[in-house]
């Protein structure tokens, strides 16, 4: 059974750094699957503001994140990160890893990123 477990989502005041770790577990293929990073708010659609390729050479950010977001992924660990810096309210949500791969997809749990002032 294939698992994603993400971790390091806190609570820091805009101006300010975390970052994200998903781990994945379970008998697939890590460096088949396209890794990306969602995030999501009550009633919003849930967005994707990070991608990775299977070769780690083709990243995609969204434009709110662009600058400030790095994406990165260690295919012996099978570990994909994601590096967030100058960190505003508005990057307030939870944050999901995702793993694709032909029309497979899974997803992890999510972790409660919050910015406050």
């Amino acid at each position: 059974q294939v698992q994603l477990v993400e971790s390091g989502g806190g609570s820091v005041q805009p101006g300010g750094s975390l970052r994200l770790s998903c781990a994945a577990t379970g008998a697939f293929t890590f460096d088949w699957y396209t890794m990306r990073w969602y995030r999501g708010t009550p009633g919003k659609e849930r967005e994707v503001v990070a991608g990775n390729g299977p070769d780690g050479e083709r990243t995609t950010y969204s434009d709110s994140v662009k600058g400030r977001f790095t994406i990165s992924r260690d295919n012996a660990k099978k570990t994909v990160a994601l590096q967030m810096i100058n960190l505003q309210p508005e990057d307030t949500a939870v944050y999901y890893c995702s793993a694709n791969w032909r029309g497979t997809n899974y997803w992890g749990q999510g972790t409660q990123v919050t910015v406050y002032s």
